[in-house]
């Protein structure tokens, strides 16, 4: 077996970025596009108790709009910039009340990053949450 025959990692593309996986075994690329990253947070922000939805006002609009036609988008309020090797994401909420703000978002900064280490495989730089509404039990909900 030759010197330099060792199989080299995996490489993941995230929108043209190449990033590394540490468990490949078999030399390739993988191409993850970043709306694929947006939806594994979306998703990930969505599962934490306490989150009544994700957006601000005008993409929950508009995301009602989407649910209607039955087109659910999972990214909604979530935006990612991805690196060589990291992921950096900005999430906005809203929490429901009497949840604490502050405890909301650091599970969904946990849950976020958790997901897209575990997912998509690469590591993530930071979470960013903004929340910009509080949901109180049928103060806004249609009678």
């Amino acid at each position: 077996m030759a010197e330099n025959s060792t199989p080299t990692p995996a490489d993941v593309t995230t929108a043209g970025v190449t990033g590394l996986v540490t468990d490949g075994t078999t030399p390739g690329r993988t191409v993850v596009a970043d709306a694929v990253v947006a939806k594994v947070a979306g998703i990930a922000a969505r599962e934490v108790p306490g989150v009544h939805a994700l957006g601000g006002g005008a993409a929950r609009a508009f995301g009602a709009l989407r649910d209607v036609v039955g087109n659910t988008d999972l990214g909604q309020g979530v935006r990612v910039e991805v690196g060589e090797t990291q992921v950096a994401a900005d999430v906005t909420i809203v929490v429901e009340y009497p949840v604490a703000i502050s405890q909301v978002a650091d599970q969904v900064r946990e849950s976020v990053a958790a997901a897209i280490e575990q997912l998509v495989g690469m590591d993530v730089a930071e979470v960013n949450v903004s929340v910009t509404d509080v949901h109180i039990p049928g103060d806004d909900d249609e009678s």
